[in-house]
């Protein structure tokens, strides 16, 4: 199991699986926030759906993304899965995430096996996040995966994923998601080799006039830059 490390600089604390690689961070003085941008870019799903049931978060990190949707989704059950249990106490200790409640549920577990354990297909959202020490590739490649993401997956549920890597770990896991779902996209790379991809278990209609108007009410209603994923998704739908 890798060990967990932590840092800070300039008023962000860092989460660290034994490597300089971060897995996450939270700014001290606004603890909610979502930090990097990345991670803001995992919440794209809010432009296609307004109030999931239940979200489900595939690789904990610093807990940033569990904290937010059990923040400002009150009605929503909120569920992460992690393999490292010292990570989970990392973030319970030193990056405020809430001990578990009737809402708030974190396992301890792998989360292929996770998703097998997961009886009819009852997740909305499904935001996935699974990285190693060393960062330069997805935990887990396997058509068999994202075969399971799709089969816990609500009818219109959404997947978003953080795919870290060179150009050939994107390409190898885009066209994964490809053939499991009936609609992906991605936006463009964001930090150094990351890019964020959505994927919808059923082919949304999208109206870019209308998305922007959602991704305005998002960044009044969560502070997030909404706007510019309707513009990676413009501007993928043009690369397309």
């Amino acid at each position: 199991m890798d060990k967990v490390t932590i840092s800070e600089h300039e008023g962000v604390r860092y989460l660290h699986l034994g490597s300089p690689w971060v897995q996450g961070a939270m700014r001290l003085d606004q603890p909610d926030q979502l930090e990097l941008l990345y991670i803001q870019q995992m919440m794209m799903w809010q432009l296609f759906m307004d109030q999931p049931e239940h979200i489900m978060q595939l690789g904990l990190g610093a807990g940033s993304l569990t904290k937010f949707c059990y923040q400002h989704y009150p009605y929503s059950l909120v569920s992460a899965v992690e393999l490292n249990p010292d990570v989970v106490r990392a973030c319970r200790e030193l990056f405020h995430l809430p001990d578990d409640n009737d809402r708030l549920h974190v396992i301890v577990n792998d989360a292929h096996q996770q998703l097998s354990q997961t009886k009819g297909a009852s997740i909305d959202i499904l935001q996935v996040d699974l990285y190693s020490a060393q960062a330069d590739h997805p935990a887990i490649e396997s058509l068999a995966f994202y075969q399971s993401c799709a089969r816990v997956l609500s009818e219109q549920g959404i997947l978003t994923i953080n795919l870290l890597g060179n150009q050939y770990v994107h390409a190898r896991h885009v066209h994964l998601l490809q053939q499991t779902f009936a609609a992906v996209a991605w936006l463009p790379e964001s930090h150094d080799g990351n890019i964020v991809a959505i994927a919808f278990k059923e082919a949304p209609s999208v109206d870019f006039e209308a998305l922007y108007e959602r991704a305005t009410q998002i960044t009044m209603a969560y502070g997030l830059p909404a706007a510019e994923w309707v513009e990676g998704l413009e501007l993928w739908m043009q690369g397309d």
